[in-house]
Formats: C-alpha cells, structure tokens, sequence
C-alpha cells in the first residue's frame, strides 16, 4: 500500500512539473548536449538507385552525343553553290572548318587572268603570299613569271591566249610552311575543282606535289614531270616547283623542257 501511494505521489509530481514547464513556454524536449541544428551532415544521404528500365534503352541525358562535322561534305556543297568566281572567292573566305584559316592573315585566293588558257595550280601561300594576299609574289613567284616570260606567257597579259591564271590548292598558309596534310587537302579539293570548272583552262600545269596529288592522286613530282596526263578531263602538265629550282638550279634544264613541251601543246 505504501508503494502504491509513493508511485501515484511521483505521478502526480512528476504531472505538475510538466504543466509548469509547458505554462513556461517550454515546447520540446532537450538533451543534455547542445545540437547545432545549422550543422551540415558529414555525408550527403544515399537515394535509392531507381530501378532499371527494361522497356526502353538508357539515355544520358545529362551529356548527349556531339555530331562531327563532315568537312569534306560540307565543302563540296558550299563550293558547288558557287556560279561564279566572286561568288566562290566569298564562299571560300567564309569557310571556317578549316584550322589553317585561324592562322593565316589572307584567303589567297588567285591571280592573273581568269580567260587565259593555262591555269597553273600551286601549293599553299608562303609567308609573303599570306601578307599580301595573293599567290606566287615571293621568290618561287618571280622565278615563275620568268620562267613562264621565256614562252610568252604572263599573269597581266589581257590576252587570253598568253596570259596565265594561277591558284593553290590551299588558300591558307601552313604553320611554318609545312605541307598540306592529306584531310587538308581533301578539305579544299572541292574548292579547287570547282575553280577550276568555273575558269575551265585549256591546260592545267601542277607545280609540286600538293597539287599533283589532289588532282591525280599521285606521287613524287620529280618522276611525273615533263609527262602529260589527264585529271578533270583537261590536258595536265606536272612540273618541279619553283622553290624547288631555287634550292636545285641544275634542275631548271628539265623545267626548260617542260615549258617548250607546253609551249608546243598550246601551238
């Protein structure tokens, strides 16, 4: 009996203690040790993994797929828009998928006389090409306006029959003169191609290897010259090019004969 009424006692204390507090504005119980509610957890809790969708393959959506751009693809349709050499000296200088143009101050684009009957394709701009803008105007270029002098024929001349029309095969310099890379090339065959059904030579005269190789496919200039073929359907003459001479002087005899032997095909 004596328990009882020691336990009931207790209950109501502990009861009155309670209201006290409640009327105290106590509204929540507290610990011993102080929280710091502003605490950010040591560990980011850990979601469920969502369960695997069996009817649909999974997607990332977060990173989705870049497409490449075919360059190649992309040059041929916007030279083929090209009905004009003005229209494709623009089209050209707005071509941005090539990275040689990031480097270059010029779009080399041609010289001479878009009716004359020879064409003569080049490499790429040196530096002083790149400077001013047009091909062939250094040292390999005054070589060449003799060379091509000796047989009647010049970049001024008004006259179709002995004027001279000359372009590259890129218009943009290569970083320190390096060859055109094969994808470089193939970038700008669809430029070249079109330029030159646009001026449509008689004769077509490659002077190096670059252009020998875009437009034969064909190696090693030193063994194709001085021997004619065909490549977009017009008679084409491979020659040494003139930087090329500059650094051999004894290989201007074989570039003599080059020039008579096109001198004679255009009689």
């Amino acid at each position: 009996m004596g328990i009882a009424t020691d336990i009931a006692d207790d209950w109501h204390a502990a009861l009155a203690a309670l209201a006290w507090q409640v009327e105290a504005g106590v509204d929540e119980v507290i610990s011993d040790a102080p929280v710091n509610r502003y605490e950010l957890a040591a560990e980011a809790p850990k979601l469920a993994k969502p369960a695997p969708q069996t009817n649909a393959p999974r997607q990332d959506l977060a990173a989705p797929p870049t497409l490449a751009v075919d360059a190649v693809a992309a040059a041929k349709a916007v030279a083929a828009r090209a009905t004009t050499l003005e229209e494709l000296r623009s089209a050209l200088a707005g071509f941005d998928l090539c990275e040689l143009k990031r480097g270059a101050r010029n779009t080399v684009f041609a010289d001479g006389n878009p009716a004359a009957r020879v064409l003569v394709l080049g490499e790429a701009p040196g530096a002083e090409e790149d400077r001013e803008g047009r091909p062939f105007v250094g040292r390999a270029g005054q070589l060449l306006d003799k060379m091509f002098a000796a047989v009647g024929l010049s970049r001024t001349s008004p006259a179709p029959e002995t004027a001279l029309y000359i372009t590259n095969v890129m218009p943009w310099r290569p970083p320190g003169n390096r060859d055109p890379e094969p994808a470089e090339i193939a970038m700008m065959l669809p430029f070249v191609e079109r330029h030159i059904a646009l001026v449509d030579p008689q004769v077509i005269v490659v002077m190096g290897n670059t252009p020998l190789f875009a437009l034969t496919g064909g190696k090693g200039i030193l063994r194709a010259r001085g021997t004619w073929t065909t490549a977009l359907g017009k008679p084409l003459l491979p020659m040494a090019h003139p930087a090329y001479l500059l650094r051999n002087p004894a290989m201007k005899r074989e570039a003599w004969a080059d020039l008579l032997s096109l001198q004679a095909r255009l009689r």
